[in-house]
């Protein structure tokens, strides 16, 4: 599966448990990190864990390694790493702290397709 692809399937897993403010970032030419990153948030801790989980048996059902996950017990920024693809799952208040759209303000937007 091409790293576009899990972007996408990542974003429309996010989109089914109502992750708000879905956002992708082409991050390449500007990161080494990945060639993706997709932000969202959700409202409560128990959201942002099922969001995270979904993503977790989303990508698992699609042979999609994920080389790690971190913090998932305290969801309050939940990042999944899919190799090139990386997703930031924070609770709302944690967000609007971190903030991570204007820290990678050189990314441009990926449009998603969550239809």
């Amino acid at each position: 599966m091409k790293n576009d692809q899990i972007l996408q399937l990542i974003a429309r897993t996010c989109d089914d448990k109502r992750a708000e403010n879905i956002i992708a970032l082409d991050m390449e030419g500007v990161s080494l990190i990945a060639d993706y990153f997709l932000i969202c948030h959700g409202n409560t801790e128990r959201q942002v864990q099922a969001i995270a989980r979904a993503i977790q048996e989303t990508l698992s059902e699609n042979d999609v390694e994920i080389k790690r996950m971190e913090g998932f017990e305290q969801a309050h920024w939940v990042l999944v790493d899919a190799g090139d693809v990386v997703c930031h799952v924070f609770h709302k208040d944690d967000r609007i702290y971190y903030n991570l759209e204007r820290l990678w303000g050189d990314a441009s937007e990926v449009e998603l397709n969550l239809e």
